[in-house]
């Protein structure tokens, strides 16, 4: 029977950090999807295209989503800044907040 070939040395992959990474990845595209619904819907707001039971419904639910990421992001030992990815020359994925 032939032996296999050496793959050469394993790879240690700690659980723990690729969940925190995958963690980390997930709420960096809720985080950018959160901003820019935040932009249209002050940009809505600006426009007048909304009662001011949209407006008031519009704000509790963007609230929420900011408690949620907070919560989130605590639970995960992260931090706003985790979430904001270098991408080299393009600069950092998420734009600062106002």
């Amino acid at each position: 029977m032939a032996e296999r070939p050496s793959t050469g040395p394993r790879i240690e992959i700690d659980k723990d950090e690729v969940r925190r990474d995958l963690m980390k990845l997930v709420l960096t595209i809720v985080e950018l999807l959160r901003q820019l619904m935040e932009r249209q819907a002050i940009r809505r707001v600006e426009q007048g295209d909304l009662t001011e039971q949209e407006e008031e419904d519009l704000g509790t639910s963007l609230m929420l989503l900011a408690e949620a990421m907070d919560e989130l992001t605590e639970q995960f030992g992260l931090t706003p800044a985790d979430l904001n990815l270098d991408l080299g020359p393009l600069g950092p994925l998420l734009p600062r907040e106002r």
